[in-house]
């Protein structure tokens, strides 16, 4: 009976073996057809299949670096072995500058921050791989320099931050990212994962402690004084380095562009195709905390040992005193999210009645944290870095607002020396998930409802711009929908007088647009603009502020995330807003 069992088990590995090695080479054969007669670089599978995490619903996500490719970027969808496979074309040019400078946002390049399995060329992608991480620890540890000029001499720094900060990060900045994130954290191939990860964030470390940038204590990562000192001398040619990259970026768009009548010949023949892709997964503070908190790996020495610097006794100090709890009284703290800063709410329990409060941390950050997000707006938005700056920016706006009648959340206390801010926490549905009901319904009579409530959105904005306030950060998820159906504006830390207005309507447009999916066409982000103008102007908004939505400056910005059709509808309507009266 053992013996049988023992052969069985034998048979079935070999048959997974070779239904493996059968699937590559289908997927080697539809890559060289994508090809054609250029030269493939190199090729891997990355995302669930590289994880082990397999099963009906598995997408096999392929990245396929090509020489001289025509166009720059492509994605393409076949179906193997009732498999999905999605295959993420690039030229080579674009591919190496992702990885040396993120080019791309490091859309492409962050591929190889997950495991991945080579199909061509391992070395070569072994090599961009290390390349590119350690780029990635080079600028974290630029930022902890320039976050702590003195201490960060002193911090110990344990490997497994740089692969946590870089998931975390990329995760919240780039939403279809979170898929792969929460794969790789799955618990079935976890441990695995993490070691195959973190063995090219050791290799980086390697050579930068060769070039003295570092050094290895104990198991725990040292910054060295001479790379302190010359982080400090090199704000001056980040300026420099921005210039640069937006030369680059308009390139990137007018090449997105130009690849558009592509994209809608593959969309209309491949729409049953794309139906069966899984959909993105929604981010909120669950999924993005499955990430385990990269400053736990960060350490202080004192006089007890080392302290990490994820501590949040300072939080939980000022909700017990201002909330009046004592010592016994059950103190609750949940991360909630924060693209570039944390947020937690704070739940109070006492004779069985519930408090919440939210509280925003304000941590100083450097250029060199922000690098992805200033590399898709440079020459559009500037953003304020500074922890204190961006407090006064919420407290300043917040008070403006609510004093002419606006729904912001009430601030409850605020604490400039720790960079905190306590607010009421609003209850209510974001304004994502109406806008979600926008795209996902067939006709306009269907959406009746949500398409008033972005009517009242956009006389918001123009109530805010007439007091001459721009907001600064304007996703639909800094919108609330509260139970009273009062519609409630938050985050303000961008957020000034004398700001550009435009900037405003084109995020929340443009963003809104990414949430629409390629094989529904347009109708409902014509419907969504058109519906916001016509609220926006009807408050008293300017024309010339929305015609402008329209112009590259503008549309460059969200080229990466949002779909080129529905940028161009967005901003065909935009522009021709002095046309017409109506629409």
């Amino acid at each position: 009976m053992a013996v049988a069992c023992l052969v069985l088990g034998e048979n079935l590995a070999q048959h997974s073996k070779n239904s493996s090695q059968q699937l590559s080479r289908e997927i080697l054969n539809f890559c060289r057809h994508v090809a054609g007669s250029c030269e493939i670089t190199a090729a891997c599978t990355c995302g669930d299949y590289a994880f082990e995490l397999t099963n009906a619903r598995t997408q096999v996500k392929v990245l396929l670096v090509i020489r001289d490719f025509q166009p720059r970027l492509m994605n393409y969808v076949n179906i193997f072995d009732d498999k999905n496979i999605v295959v993420s074309a690039v030229d080579l040019w674009v591919f190496e500058r992702d990885i040396d400078r993120g080019f791309l946002g490091e859309a492409l390049a962050s591929m190889l921050t997950f495991p991945y399995t080579p199909l061509l060329n391992k070395n070569y992608l072994h090599e961009q791989e290390v390349k590119l991480k350690k780029r990635l620890i080079t600028e974290l540890l630029e930022s902890l320099v320039l976050n702590f000029p003195e201490l960060s001499y002193e911090i110990r720094i344990k490997p497994e931050y740089f692969m946590y900060e870089t998931l975390l990060s990329r995760a919240r900045l780039f939403p279809p990212m979170i898929q792969d994130v929460l794969g790789f954290m799955h618990r079935s191939a976890k441990k695995k994962n993490l070691e195959s990860v973190l063995k090219g964030y050791l290799e980086a470390l390697e050579e930068l402690e060769r070039e003295n940038a570092i050094s290895f204590s104990e198991g725990y990562v040292r910054i060295s004084r001479k790379f302190a000192d010359s982080v400090r001398s090199k704000k001056v040619r980040f300026v420099s380095l921005l210039k640069t990259a937006q030369k680059a970026q308009r390139t990137l768009f007018v090449s997105l562009l130009n690849i558009f009548p592509n994209i809608m010949s593959f969309i209309s023949q491949n729409k049953e195709t794309l139906l069966k892709l899984p959909k993105i997964t929604e981010i909120n503070s669950k999924t993005t905390h499955q990430i385990e908190d990269p400053q736990r790996y960060l350490h202080v020495p004192t006089a007890s040992g080392l302290v990490p610097l994820a501590n949040r006794i300072d939080i939980e100090a000022f909700a017990r005193k201002m909330l009046s709890a004592k010592k016994d009284t059950k103190v609750k703290i949940e991360e909630i999210g924060g693209v570039l800063n944390d947020v937690y709410l704070i739940k109070v329990s006492r004779d069985s009645e519930e408090r919440k409060i939210v509280v925003k941390s304000y941590k100083d950050l450097s250029n060199f944290k922000w690098f992805p997000l200033t590399l898709w707006t440079v020459g559009t938005k500037t953003f304020a870095v500074s922890g204190l700056s961006r407090l006064e920016r919420e407290c300043a706006i917040n008070q403006l607002l609510y004093s002419n009648g606006f729904a912001v959340p009430k601030i409850l206390h605020v604490s400039p020396s720790e960079r905190l801010i306590f607010m009421e926490h609003i209850e209510g549905e974001n304004l994502e998930k109406i806008i979600r009901k926008i795209v996902n319904s067939k006709t306009k009579t269907g959406t009746e409802k949500e398409l008033s409530i972005i009517s009242r959105v956009a006389e918001k904005f123009a109530k805010a711009h007439a007091l001459n306030v721009s907001l600064g950060d304007t996703k639909p998820e800094n919108i609330m929908i509260g139970k009273n159906g009062e519609i409630y504006l938050l985050d303000f830390e961008q957020a000034s007088r004398n700001g550009d207005k435009t900037w405003d309507i084109a995020e929340f447009l443009y963003y809104a647009g990414h949430y629409i999916p390629p094989w529904v066409g347009t109708h409902s982000a014509e419907i969504l603009t058109k519906t916001f103008i016509e609220g926006y102007l009807k408050a008293g908004g300017d024309a010339k502020v929305v015609k402008k939505v329209g112009n590259p400056k503008y549309t460059k910005v969200f080229s990466i995330f949002t779909f080129p059709h529905i940028i161009l509808a967005i901003s065909n309507i935009c522009k021709s807003v002095d046309k017409k009266k109506e629409f």
